[in-house]
């Protein structure tokens, strides 16, 4: 027990001078720590000092830079405002001045409106004089005179339409020669038909010159009366044994000349056998006409044709154009218009019939006014042809053609009338049609050369290049067709080239 109370008391005792040795020590070390501290603080005081006296003046260096660095900038924005304002005012002058100028502007033109107003009123009133002096002078009004220059503009911009589509067609054309030449060729091959010869019969034999006194008669009253039957005029001269038969209308003329054989072969002439004898030699030429319409239908293979239509064929037995027989023609182009169609995947019964009856109007020119053309189209259509044989027979000799049929047409007459030995014509005529064709165009200024070439088919106009530009070629190439279209009579068509050249010869010495 003593021992522990021992071991206790020298615990405590050791305890209480352990704490106090601690203590002790720990204000020593406690003296040190503040002094070293002290001086730490104080170094560091030092130290912040010279280090915020540096940061002071780095301060005041930046301060004096960035001031330095605003107030050139703001003198370079002070510059910079000095000139915009400079430029402001100068723009503002200007539209000032601008603005003064528009408002002089306005003013001029405010008088010139009052101007113009009082000048419209005063050519409206000399348009209203005008216009009454016109309808005085012409003895038309404003509306009729107004409607006819429209009439006339428009005419005369279809055929300037029509020449271009005609010019454009051409150049398409030209690309197709090769086809249509291999299509005409084996066309053309196909049919062979004999070249007529036949010619109109104007005069009869007689087998003496006391037959000339026989038909005259007693004070001339058997030729009166055999003229007042057929319609026919009898020529009689000095030719010997020879009458000759005048007259228009080619049947006629026939009816007269059967029934002066008939007359000559029975050698009884008196009024009463006349009379008995042109009947007869009528109702003999009627059956011909029927007869030679028949087989020329069968010949040209168009079915479906009304009576009268088939007589009106064949009474272009006694009809010649340029030295042809038209029936025997009308044969042709039917026939050549068929296979023309047949090759270029048309109807070919279609254009047969076109081409067959296309000069059917010619059987009736003497009787009826107009182109043959018109009147033939008016025949069929009126003897119940469709639509497209009418249109084919209308248009074969247009320049301007709608159907196919009208250029098969138009072509197979081509070349029925262009083959050789078709058609003669004497060398008189030939050189006056020639002439007539040169003449029609020498009459225009500028032209210097005029030569109708290709039997009257083409006329070359050459000109002074000097008087007549590229321009004015055109027009006068146009009015020289107009001319030809009004004063000549021509078959087909006649093209006109006016040519003009240039040019410069120099001689080298």
């Amino acid at each position: 027990m003593d021992t522990i109370l021992i071991a206790i008391l020298v615990a405590l005792v050791s305890v209480v001078i352990g704490s106090g040795l601690g203590f002790q020590l720990r204000n020593l070390l406690s003296a040190k720590s503040q002094r070293a501290v002290d001086e730490a603080s104080a170094q560091q005081m030092r130290r912040a000092n010279a280090r915020s006296k540096e940061i002071l003046l780095e301060a005041k260096e930046q301060a004096l830079q960035v001031r330095s660095d605003a107030e050139a900038r703001l003198n370079e924005q002070k510059l910079e405002i000095q000139r915009q304002q400079s430029r402001l005012e100068v723009r503002e002058e200007t539209l000032q001045s601008r603005s003064d100028s528009v408002k002089e502007l306005e003013a001029d033109l405010g008088n010139q409106r009052i101007d113009l107003a009082e000048k419209r009123r005063e050519i409206d009133d000399l348009k209203v004089q005008a216009g009454e002096k016109l309808e005085t002078i012409s003895g038309l009004s404003i509306a009729d005179a107004k409607q006819q220059l429209l009439d006339q503009a428009e005419e005369d911009i279809q055929f300037e339409l029509a020449r271009r589509y005609r010019d454009a067609e051409l150049e398409a054309q030209d690309e197709a020669d090769d086809k249509a030449r291999e299509i005409l060729a084996a066309s053309m091959q196909r049919l062979a038909a004999g070249v007529v010869s036949e010619a109109t019969v104007t005069s009869i034999s007689l087998p003496n010159d006391e037959m000339k006194g026989r038909l005259i008669g007693r004070e001339g009253r058997n030729i009166r009366a055999i003229e007042a039957a057929t319609g026919a005029d009898l020529i009689i001269d000095d030719v010997p044994e020879t009458i000759t038969i005048s007259c228009f209308d080619p049947i006629r003329r026939e009816v007269a000349r059967v029934a002066l054989d008939r007359l000559i072969q029975d050698g009884r002439i008196h009024p009463a056998r006349i009379e008995e004898a042109v009947e007869n030699s009528r109702s003999e030429v009627d059956e011909t006409v029927r007869r030679a319409g028949q087989k020329a239908m069968f010949d040209a293979d168009v079915k479906g044709l009304h009576p009268e239509l088939v007589k009106l064929v064949g009474r272009l037995k006694y009809r010649y154009s340029y030295g042809e027989n038209v029936l025997q023609h009308s044969v042709e182009v039917g026939l050549v218009a068929g296979i023309l169609a047949s090759q270029v995947g048309a109807d070919p019964q279609v254009a047969k019939t076109a081409g067959f009856l296309h000069d059917i109007g010619k059987a009736v020119t003497h009787e009826v006014d107009g182109p043959h053309a018109e009147i033939g189209a008016d025949i069929a259509k009126r003897y119940g042809q469709i639509d497209r044989v009418v249109t084919g027979i209308r248009e074969h000799h247009d320049r301007e053609m709608t159907t196919v049929e009208s250029f098969l047409v138009a072509a197979a007459d081509a070349i029925s009338a262009a083959r050789p030995g078709a058609r003669h014509d004497t060398v008189d005529n030939y050189i006056k049609r020639l002439e007539a064709l040169e003449d029609v165009a020498r009459g225009f200024n500028g032209v210097e050369r005029v030569y109708a070439i290709q039997a009257g088919r083409e006329v070359r106009v050459l000109v002074d290049p000097e008087n007549v530009n590229d321009v004015t070629a055109s027009a006068l190439a146009r009015n020289i067709v107009a001319k030809i279209e009004e004063q000549l009579v021509y078959p087909g068509q006649i093209k006109v080239v006016v040519i003009r050249e240039s040019r410069s010869i120099e001689v080298a010495k």
